[in-house]
């Protein structure tokens, strides 16, 4: 048995606010380069799960700076027909889609590619595999530099180095921090995203990093892009909204509600591939939230006030200068709007 560490969580840490000279969010700047080709305005991403992005998220998500990335949990060729309509609306966008490592995935890559998908997202729950390990080696074979691979979920540096040498552009990180994710309670595996992210950061590769699971609001984004991430990826977020897939049913009362699961729940894994084995998910309902147009407006905003109150105008910046405290659950209790508890 090996003892490492303790894991720390979003809510385990604060960042100590420093002297500003900033005197509007304006001034500050929160975009970032994926790469050399593509730079985002708002460091969010959508996560490829099937109630979460499809085409009108894709949309909405290049509508406010952000990336969509579309699901690979249908055919090759609904995948394809959307890649297509956001490239015919918009040639210079990105266009960004998840594939596997098993089956067709190779297939589907190539027919991505040539729709106008140029970032593909190796997209499995236990990314420091072998699986992976080929599936990006022969997708950089097939299509060369011409394609942006962001794999993943990874937890540790090595795994984020392992990645990064097989030839991977970005790396997610995050196993089992996802609201609907059971992996941690199934598997007994798992890290703190936040530590998973502080670690992965001591990277001496040209990777791009992801913070992908169990953030909650722009606070824990602002901690993220803290530790180390260039970007975040979300689900629960923007699940619900509007422009995520699926219908919008009513409650017994009468509530607007929307579905959100796990892509290893029964439920998805039964309307994927007809049955369901390793279950380390769930699927339930969250209110419908409307447009997500303000919810990406408010989370841009709450990045830029978290830079501001650390005195910086980029990212690059806030990272150089960041300095974290851990704080108690007491402090955690006074960090929240607690005034209920107390009525």
């Amino acid at each position: 048995m090996t003892w490492t560490k303790m894991g720390l969580s979003f809510d385990d840490v604060l960042i100590e606010p420093q002297f500003s000279t900033i005197q509007t969010r304006s001034e500050v700047d929160i975009g970032a380069d994926l790469d050399a080709r593509h730079h985002l305005q708002v460091p969010v991403i959508s996560s490829p799960m099937d109630t979460v992005t499809e085409t009108a998220m894709a949309v909405a998500m290049r509508n406010s700076g952000g990336l969509g990335i579309i699901h690979r949990y249908n055919t090759i060729e609904k995948q394809v027909d959307i890649i297509d309509r956001l490239v015919a609306e918009d040639p210079k966008a990105v266009a960004a889609a998840a594939i596997g490592v098993t089956g067709d995935y190779e297939e589907r890559a190539w027919a991505l590619y040539d729709a106008g998908a140029r970032v593909l997202c190796i997209d499995v729950a236990h990314g420091h595999h072998v699986l992976m390990k080929q599936g990006i080696e022969n997708i950089r074979r097939v299509l060369g530099d011409e394609v942006h691979i962001m794999a993943g979920n990874v937890a540790t540096l090595q795994a984020t180095n392992d990645l990064a040498d097989w030839g991977a552009n970005s790396v997610r990180i995050g196993i089992g921090g996802g609201s609907i994710c059971s992996t941690r309670v199934q598997t007994g595996h798992g890290i703190p995203t936040f530590q998973s992210v502080y670690d992965c950061a001591k990277t001496d590769r040209d990777v791009v990093l992801i913070a992908d699971g169990g953030i909650k609001n722009s606070g824990d984004i602002v901690k993220s892009l803290a530790a180390g991430a260039d970007f975040v990826m979300v689900g629960s977020l923007l699940a619900g909204t509007m422009e995520s897939p699926g219908e919008v049913h009513r409650s017994p009362t009468g509530e607007p509600r929307k579905q959100y699961r796990g892509m290893a729940s029964a439920a998805a894994q039964v309307d994927w591939r007809g049955k369901a084995s390793s279950l380390e998910g769930i699927s339930t309902t969250i209110p419908y939230k409307g447009s997500v147009k303000p919810i990406m407006e408010q989370l841009a905003n709450g990045i830029r006030s978290g830079f501001s109150y650390s005195g910086a105008r980029t990212v690059k910046q806030f990272q150089a200068k960041v300095k974290f405290i851990r704080q108690t659950h007491s402090a955690q209790v006074e960090s929240s709007t607690h005034i209920l508890r107390e009525l």
